[in-house]
């Protein structure tokens, strides 16, 4: 048996571990735990050293009273329990929530998302300005670290294919909300990399079984030479 096979197991038993520590007036020993527990002592230093691991239970020596060895003993860690379940989906949920009944909460999404693109992609030297291929490459790579799948399409630089998404639960939901976030990650990304490619739509299910964004070259504005002809001119 492995050592992820006892986790579930182990859960009662260290929490049972965490209330005698907590209902006795002083600190406890691995014999005195034992005793009131019914189990090996044994046994019960492999879960307080897994609980002193974690942060959850404090161990020190105790002064000693006279001759010999000084005693181990446990105390609870001061503070908040920090075992039990974790309700980050509902959490998700509340907050998606409120912010779909604000006026223009697609537009606030997708903002939010353009700061974190830009904050979790890998970062390049300011000199350095990537072509359409490395661009689509490098936001491949960022999706692919948040578990969205990604699969470019034969020619990378023209659109990407999202083929999983993380939040799927919670944008079933509020698709109006989170595709924008998604879109604005992409968008975010581009833009710290000075890619010269773009991020301009999410078509949810576009196809079965995946998500899909075009990544076109942004039309230079009237009087500002285009991306190709820029470097050119750099390069001469």
């Amino acid at each position: 048996m492995t050592r992820n096979d006892h986790t579930a197991g182990d859960q009662p038993r260290r929490q049972a571990l965490l209330e005698a520590l907590r209902a006795s007036d002083a600190p406890l020993g691995v014999t005195e735990l034992a005793e009131r527990l019914g189990i090996h002592p044994n046994t019960v230093r492999f879960h307080l050293d897994a609980l002193t691991a974690q942060g959850l239970v404090d161990r020190r020596l105790e002064e000693p009273t006279g001759r010999g060895r000084p005693r181990t003993v446990y105390t609870p860690h001061p503070g908040m329990d920090r075992g039990g379940r974790r309700q980050y989906h509902l959490l998700a949920k509340i907050l998606l929530g409120q912010l779909s009944t604000t006026p223009d909460a697609g537009a606030a999404a997708e903002a939010a998302g353009r700061n974190w693109g830009g904050y979790l992609v890998e970062h390049i030297p300011p000199s350095h300005q990537p072509g359409a291929d490395e661009a689509a490459q490098r936001l491949t790579a960022m999706m692919t670290d948040l578990g969205f799948a990604p699969e470019p399409d034969s020619d990378a630089a023209e659109r990407i294919r999202l083929r999983h998404c993380p939040f799927l639960e919670l944008a079933e939901e509020y698709s109006s909300t989170l595709c924008p976030l998604h879109l604005g990650l992409m968008q975010g990304a581009l833009t710290e990399i000075r890619a010269p490619i773009t991020a301009t739509s999410l078509e949810p299910f576009a196809e079965p079984d995946a998500y899909r964004s075009p990544l076109p070259h942004p039309q230079p504005r009237r009087g500002q030479p285009s991306t190709a002809a820029s470097q050119q001119e750099h390069i001469m």
